[in-house]
């Protein structure tokens, strides 16, 4: 048995999230139909990261265990004649046995796009959240580094997380505005993200660009713990995962020992 890693990009636009569901399509679906057609193992995926319906990936991951012979580099290519268009697999390689992508040293990186346009976009719909007041974006990313380093994200969160602990670390927060796009792209990279917590870091962030809310206030929202204090849930079109980096080497490609 062989476990191969996938590092995987889609369009959420038009799934129900990542995670298995009866009665919908989701990622993880989508992949365990595609190692069905090319091998015909009945395997399921284990995935890094469960993200909602109409969220992107750049960068996912998953792995599976396989009596398959295919190489661990050729994974990604065979798969792909299997997906649909608006998944595919970016990389693949066999990695060691024990290898799990949710219990490892892991930095991720998401970020999150505002259209900051009086009138929407058509093209960029399923891509951007359209907020049509101005954005004071200097402010903003001021007010973002009240949530750099270790704190408790409970009030970041959905109520209805079942983490063990809220408390997570913050590396960097970035709020960047492209002029000609007027897209504003917020990155955020973390040692891991509590259910809704970046999209809500969104929506509070986009109350302190319209001088609703300061950094001062996100100081206090973290203090407090309570969801009810923070700002609103930002749709989740303009969230992508773009990468998950495992710090300790965990995903290297195994080599077996003769």
């Amino acid at each position: 048995m062989r476990r191969i890693k996938l590092v995987v990009a889609y369009d959420g636009s038009t799934y129900s999230g990542w995670q298995i569901q009866p009665n919908a399509v989701t990622i993880e679906a989508v992949l365990d139909a595609a190692i069905y057609e090319l091998t015909k193992e009945k395997i399921h995926v284990t995935g890094a990261s469960r993200t909602d319906a109409g969220v992107h990936a750049m960068g996912n991951v998953a792995v599976f265990d396989t009596e398959s012979t295919i190489p661990g580099s050729r994974w990604a290519y065979a798969l792909n004649r299997y997906l649909p268009e608006d998944v595919v697999v970016q990389q693949s390689w066999e990695v060691a046995p024990d290898f799990h992508p949710r219990h490892c040293n892991t930095q991720k990186t998401y970020e999150y796009r505002i259209l900051n346009t009086e009138l929407p976009i058509p093209q960029l719909r399923q891509y951007t959240w359209n907020v049509s007041h101005p954005l004071d974006v200097a402010r903003m990313q001021e007010a973002a580094q009240a949530l750099v380093g270790e704190h408790d994200f409970k009030s970041f969160c959905c109520v209805r997380t079942q983490a063990e602990s809220t408390i997570r670390t913050i590396y960097a927060v970035d709020v960047i505005k492209d002029e000609q796009s007027q897209i504003i792209t917020i990155r955020i990279r973390g040692n891991g993200f509590l259910y809704n917590m970046v999209r809500i870091i969104a929506g509070t962030l986009m109350q302190v660009g319209r001088g609703k809310t300061t950094k001062q206030d996100i100081e206090e929202m973290l203090r407090k713990q309570n969801r009810e204090v923070a700002g609103q849930t930002a749709p989740p079109q303009g969230l992508t995962l773009m990468h998950i980096d495992y710090v300790d080497n965990d995903d290297a490609e195994w080599q077996k020992c003769e």
